[in-house]
């Protein structure tokens, strides 16, 4: 692999593939910074618009910088570029991938993501709500119902203690 700038971020990439290595910081710059997303989109190759992405042929491939495979994700989980993942190293791109996820970001696609990944959390925490309030109910209308019977024997014990020390 051979180091090539963009913008001001410098990447490595593979002549054979035109696959590019970017390390952590170097892509969440890219992510964050306009400028630099714009230099990725003018150093992007033109594609033909008819492309076909290879999905056929599933294959993971070593981090470059430690060697162990890295994990194949779907960027911000909607986007439909796969790429591979090292988390403590760095994201490959195989050629093209690096553009799409700039005109996918671009397109407001990560914040879509960001604000469904929020409703989707505001949902759980709905949902745990009503069961937490569902049990309360029970524990209402049932006072011998505590939800676990592990509960429900440290009160009878509690109780013996206090009677205990009442009584003597």
């Amino acid at each position: 692999m051979s180091a090539v700038t963009i913008g001001t971020t410098r990447v490595r990439e593979c002549e054979r593939c035109l696959g590019l290595w970017l390390d952590v910081t170097s892509f969440q710059k890219i992510c964050a910074d306009r400028e630099q997303q714009s230099a990725v989109l003018g150093a992007a190759s033109p594609s033909p618009i008819n492309t076909v992405h290879e999905t056929d042929k599933i294959h993971y491939v070593p981090c470059p910088e430690c060697s162990e495979l890295m994990n194949r994700i779907n960027f911000a989980r909607c986007s439909g570029v796969i790429v591979d993942v090292c988390k403590g190293h760095g994201t490959w791109f195989d050629r093209d991938e690096l553009s799409r996820i700039v005109e996918f970001i671009r397109d407001g696609g990560l914040e879509a993501s960001r604000n469904r990944e929020k409703a989707s959390i505001e949902e759980e925490r709905r949902r745990l709500q009503q069961e937490q309030l569902a049990a309360d109910g029970h524990a209402a209308m049932d006072p011998g119902f505590t939800g676990d019977g592990d509960h429900r024997l440290t009160g009878i014990a509690s109780a013996r203690g206090l009677l205990k020390f009442l009584l003597d």
